[in-house]
């Protein structure tokens, strides 16, 4: 854990820095608070190390082992339908997703483009999670085929991106950022971990699949599906 803890320390250590200069010799002002920065430094190097642990203890080898398990029993029905599972319950916990989902709200409440009211900014704020959640859950699963099958993802990727170019027109201009951000907010700290895992661990125990080329990749989907599926969301919400 001492070793964790250092790696986390010089893994901040550049952002530490370039904070400093700028503080230092282009703002020129003493930090407010200092004693409450450095404090909450040390706490972000002590979840840091203690977040990365517990990836390489428990996610990765929970995410593994169960594509391994599904693989093993032959059940493809199954193995998408866990892939949707996964990929759905990863991106509805994600805590990126909440605070953009919930700021998106509010902002939009601001904008009198939905009703100010409390239900209508929860109402909003869910329904652009649910969009997303269950747009990665189908990300995943497309992965999962393409690793069962063998297709390349460049011809995926390529579709996927094509499509996203010929929805944005049609989308309201109020959700296009957002559902560009969308993208980004999903592949975060509870996702990325059993997605990879996922993966890895499915083009591990298929013959004929390489761990390193086909294992990876579903994280691209991830963060391609849910461009579409939020303008979509946009086109029923603002329309």
């Amino acid at each position: 854990m001492v070793v964790r803890l250092r790696d986390s320390a010089v893994d901040l250590l550049p952002i530490v820095l370039v904070i400093a200069f700028f503080q230092a010799f282009v703002i020129k002002q003493p930090l407010p608070a200092i004693a409450d920065i450095l404090f909450g430094c040390l706490l972000v190097v002590s979840g840091l190390s203690l977040f990365i642990q517990g990836l390489e203890t428990g996610l990765f080898p929970i995410g593994e082992t169960l594509a391994e398990a599904l693989a093993r029993k032959g059940s493809i029905f199954w193995l998408l339908i866990f892939s949707f599972g996964l990929g759905f319950t990863t991106t509805i916990a994600e805590p990126s997703l909440i605070a953009v989902a919930d700021k998106s709200a509010a902002i939009a409440a601001a904008s009198n483009l939905i009703d100010p009211a409390q239900e209508s900014l929860e109402s909003y704020s869910r329904g652009l999670r649910i969009s997303v959640a269950v747009s990665v859950g189908l990300a995943v699963v497309v992965g999962v085929f393409r690793i069962l099958k063998g297709i390349p993802i460049h011809y995926l990727i390529i579709g996927g991106y094509c499509c996203v170019m010929a929805i944005t027109p049609f989308a309201p201009k109020e959700i296009i950022g957002i559902a560009y951000d969308a993208g980004g907010v999903t592949t975060s700290t509870v996702t990325v971990p059993l997605v990879t895992a996922l993966g890895v661990g499915l083009a591990t125990i298929i013959r004929g699949r390489n761990p390193l080329v086909d294992g990876f990749g579903l994280i691209a989907f991830a963060s391609l599906f849910p461009m579409m599926f939020v303008m979509g969301y946009g086109m029923i919400i603002f329309n």
